[in-house]
């Protein structure tokens, strides 16, 4: 058997964007599971859902946004605080980046660490890399809830949080008006879940019945296509559900009878692949799911910090 390539290290085929108008003023870009990014009309401005990996990448999203509006970038907001989402920050030009207040503290505790890790594991999404000048810090940051008046009768845009789930700081973007979600990582649309860095018990149940109690009528996840109807919309919150329960299930029996890591990634490996296999990045984020669940199995309450030098330690150990 050949050894299986490090993470998506060897996946370096461009993926095809298509941008979509889910209502007006609200813009979604998708990649053929490459991570979505959005953005929603104000009355004067803009606001920006999540910055991709650099400024470069974000560049090229921004001239297919101004194809539509040449407003200005008044927020960015950021779902979560992983590099390949966030340092692309410093093209938007935005006047105000915003997130929950704990990725902020995310960002000063394991950013630079999490910059290393990503762009190793994904090369491609790191276009031109030395163009980024720096972690991003958010300057705007909530607890709870933000509202963000769009202006004229284009409504409001809240940004919420609904627990944790896929990091301990997601949050999510919702448009009353529209009943459109930007979910982030914490909803992916026929794209595997990362969950290296997950709460994986808080965001199968709580976090989860929080977004799917919104009802919305089109959710942009994480990755994967935009779904678009309330059948579509709980079919892919339910999808995330199910691949976090398997998993839990599969690695808590071995973990439960004291068995190995190892056997632990097989198990789960065997019992997701034939439905999930086929997604984006499964083979590339499964070892980091399941050592992260193991470890949050055997008490350890937040997750491990991921250098370069820890992943390919996971990697050489599960997925080889």
């Amino acid at each position: 058997m050949s050894r299986k390539a490090f993470a998506s290290s060897a996946d370096l085929a461009e993926k095809e964007q298509t941008l979509e108008v889910l209502a007006d003023g609200v813009y979604a870009l998708t990649a053929e599971g490459d991570p979505n990014v959005g953005a929603v009309e104000g009355e004067d401005f803009l606001v920006c859902f999540e910055a991709m990996a650099t400024p470069v990448a974000a560049g090229e999203w921004l001239a297919k946004l101004r194809e539509h509006t040449d407003k200005p970038v008044r927020y960015l907001v950021l779902s979560h605080y992983h590099a390949v989402r966030v340092l692309g920050a410093s093209a938007f030009d935005a006047q105000a980046i915003v997130a929950h207040e704990n990725t902020r503290a995310l960002v000063a505790e394991r950013g630079m660490q999490d910059w290393e890790s990503e762009f190793a594991r994904m090369p491609r999404l790191a276009k031109q890399a030395d163009s980024v000048p720096g972690l991003t810090w958010p300057d705007v940051t909530f607890s709870e809830r933000m509202t963000i008046d769009l202006g004229g009768d284009r409504g409001e845009l809240q940004l919420r949080y609904c627990g944790r789930g896929h990091t301990e700081g997601d949050l999510i973007g919702w448009l009353p008006k529209h009943r459109i979600l930007f979910a982030g990582d914490l909803v992916e649309a026929q794209a595997a879940l990362y969950t290296g860095d997950a709460f994986h018990r808080d965001w199968v149940s709580g976090t989860l019945d929080r977004i799917k109690e919104l009802r919305a009528e089109a959710l942009v996840g994480g990755r994967g296509a935009v779904s678009r109807g309330r059948d579509a919309v709980d079919a892919a919150i339910e999808q995330t559900r199910h691949f976090l329960r398997v998993l839990i299930d599969e690695v808590g029996a071995v973990h439960q009878r004291g068995g190995t890591l190892k056997e632990a990634f097989e198990r789960a490996h065997a019992a997701l692949y034939d439905e999930y296999g086929h997604w984006p990045i499964f083979e590339h984020t499964l070892p980091f799911d399941v050592s992260r669940l193991w470890d949050e199995l055997g008490g350890v309450e937040r997750p491990v910090i991921w250098t370069a030098e820890r992943d390919r330690e996971v990697w050489d150990q599960l997925q080889d």
